[in-house]
């Protein structure tokens, strides 16, 4: 349990225009804001942003308008984890966009790369919806590296026949696999059981989260634990609209899958309330 609170004015972090969290065992931690942390680390925003996303960097409690803080405890930790800063870092979260660009990287042309994407052997990190509200997806650099190094047979040669099935039935596996990432780092940012429901919630459709957690008050509760729209989702309405529909759960094997995990969430937040008052309804 942390306490926001603003360092006094003869400290230095108040004199940076830092904040500072008490700590459950009642130590002071200066906290900084994005453009800060980002500057100490040797980052842009962006890297910055891309680093908290893969975990390599934890971000501290959020402002009240939910702009991201950082403790500097956490980023020495960053530094002392990481030899040769900032290029390192930046090679691992430098990206890709499109397939023209990733192709490049891997050699290969970039009809094979959106195969390859397409049938679900490259999983992005992110995705831009561009000005013709088509979908832009992201990849990182080191990970098609590590593609092209441990799977060099499937950049020449013919489809294999799993892949001929997917092509032939029109699949694009890509928005199903970035759900799947996305998810994934999510819950390894909490242990709250019912943040981590929260998680879940958000990628069902809203029939199924209805039928899934019937209980209004409870679905309040998952609506304000939601986490944020992930890095790069757009602004402009017509283009948030498009990414909408990359953050729900679509093929039914899919949505069972969520909604089971769901389910199996809230049994073990249910119980938290019921042993600790805290959070969802008893």
């Amino acid at each position: 349990m942390t306490q926001m609170v603003t360092a006094p004015p003869q400290d230095k972090a108040a004199r940076e225009g830092e904040k500072a969290v008490v700590r459950a065992d009642g130590a002071v931690e200066a906290l900084m804001g994005s453009a800060q942390a980002a500057g100490e680390l040797g980052l842009t925003r962006g890297e910055l942003a891309r680093a908290v996303q893969l975990g390599i960097v934890r971000a501290g409690p959020p402002t009240a308008g939910g702009a991201s803080r950082f403790a500097r405890a956490e980023l020495a930790r960053v530094r002392a984890a990481t030899a040769g800063l900032p290029d390192a870092l930046r090679r691992q979260v430098e990206t890709v966009a499109g397939a023209q660009a990733a192709a490049e990287v891997l050699g290969v042309g970039p009809s094979r790369f959106t195969r390859l994407a397409r049938c679900g052997h490259l999983t992005p990190v992110g995705y831009r919806i561009n000005r013709y509200r088509a979908v832009v997806w992201l990849y990182l650099t080191a990970e098609l590296g590590e593609f092209a190094d441990r799977e060099p047979g499937m950049l020449r040669g013919t489809a294999p026949a799993e892949d001929r099935e997917v092509l032939a039935a029109k699949g694009d596996l890509r928005p199903r696999t970035w759900r799947g990432r996305h998810v994934g780092l999510l819950l390894r940012r909490t242990a709250d059981p019912w943040a981590r429901a929260a998680v879940l919630a958000g990628v069902l459709p809203e029939d199924e989260l209805r039928a899934a957690v019937p209980d209004p008050a409870e679905r309040i509760v998952l609506a304000a634990l939601a986490p944020p729209p992930p890095y790069g989702h757009p602004q402009v309405p017509a283009a948030a609209a498009v990414a909408e529909g990359l953050l729900r759960a679509g093929p039914p094997d899919e949505i069972h899958w969520y909604r089971t995990s769901l389910e199996f969430a809230l049994t073990g937040a249910r119980g938290q309330s019921k042993s600790t008052g805290e959070r969802g309804p008893t």
